[in-house]
């Protein structure tokens, strides 16, 4: 019986000091996720197959074979996606000191769906023949130029209509989200049953292209962001008192806003660029985290990264599993996620006001 109580008490401590610092315990989350998504899938896998990866002298096995060469990078890509977009969330929401701000709001993603659909209907119709070795790199490379050129659009709009004001710029960013979804709509309507189907992947999103040379760049592109982060994160927290307090203690608020719209720009235009519009985990990671830990950007960020990469792995996972052998978008089960979220934060917001 003593035991028995030492063994509760052993549990319930180790229990509270994991909660007591969320890192360790959102990282234990992350490392089951991984786990769970490893074994998962439409082709089983056994433990022979995993030690077969440790061996050079045998051939792979079906399992093997796809364990490392889709199912490790998948899951890597989508924990390093989800990572990218809840620290660009977390700097959304900063930037403009509202916890219901998106980076799809300063018109990023649509930016890059739009730039993809241009892409896929106008070279479709004029007849252009590029090079094989170019074909996989057209898309990527054209979502990435549309996420940054709406990126400098908005900032430069911004500064003309309605100088040095956070507000004018999200005003812009949801205009400029109404204009690229009109054009997306037109390509949409111009285009073939084929194009639709590539089109459906830029607006639904979708995992499928996780490789390991993605991994590694998108691994760069993370921790040069982090390291960049941690020199925006004090003029983050003061910039949470107010436009004209930052500007008080010496922060040049329109210099940081440009430089945080750039990096989200570069994050965002990255990650839509090759898994198309993944929606709500920009939203709803960073939220979770302020709940628990308070809006300082020193630990929301990196918080928040941690709880988008848990997200989207389990949404990723879900959408292999659920109807194998197919797949479904896995924006729709952020959409799912998310869109319930929504509305219990505005309802919250209601309620506070």
């Amino acid at each position: 019986m003593n035991a028995t109580a030492g063994a509760i008490s052993l549990t319930s401590r180790f229990t509270t000091g994991l909660l007591n610092r969320p890192v360790w315990f959102l990282s234990l989350v992350l490392l089951l996720c991984f786990w769970v998504a490893a074994w998962a899938g439409a082709v089983p896998v056994t433990t022979n197959d995993w030690l077969l990866l440790w061996r050079h002298d045998e051939p792979l096995t079906s399992g093997a074979y796809v364990l490392w060469n889709l199912r490790l990078p998948r899951m890597l890509f989508a924990a390093l996606v989800g990572a990218v977009l809840g620290l660009s969330g977390a700097l959304t929401q900063g930037l403009f000191r509202n916890p219901l701000a998106d980076p799809g709001l300063l018109g990023v993603t649509s930016g890059a769906a739009c730039a993809a659909a241009l892409t896929i209907v106008v070279l479709a119709g004029s007849g252009i023949d590029i090079p094989v070795a170019w074909r996989f790199w057209v898309l990527p490379v054209a979502a990435f130029a549309g996420a940054v050129s709406v990126c400098l659009l908005l900032d430069t709009v911004a500064r003309w209509l309605t100088a040095d004001s956070i507000a004018g710029l999200l005003l812009t960013g949801i205009a400029l989200n109404a204009l690229a979804a009109a054009i997306i709509g037109l390509c949409t309507y111009l285009a073939t049953d084929e194009q639709l189907r590539s089109l459906t992947f830029w607006t639904l999103g979708s995992l499928a292209g996780g490789s390991w040379p993605l991994v590694a760049t998108l691994s760069l592109l993370l921790v040069a962001a982090i390291w960049y982060v941690r020199r925006l994160v004090s003029a983050m927290n003061a910039l949470a008192l107010g436009e004209a307090a930052a500007a008080h203690v010496g922060i040049n608020v329109r210099h940081l806003r440009r430089r945080v719209i750039i990096l989200v720009a570069l994050l965002c235009g990255f990650s839509v660029a090759w898994c198309g519009v993944i929606g709500f985990i920009g939203l709803v990671a960073p939220h979770i985290v302020r709940l628990v830990v308070g809006p300082d950007q020193r630990r929301l960020a990196p918080l928040a990264m941690l709880v988008g990469a848990i997200i989207l792995l389990v949404a990723d996972t879900t959408a292999r599993i659920v109807a194998i052998p197919a797949e479904i978008p896995v924006g729709i089960f952020t959409a799912l996620l998310g869109a319930p979220f929504f509305l219990v934060l505005l309802t919250s917001v209601r309620k506070g006001s």
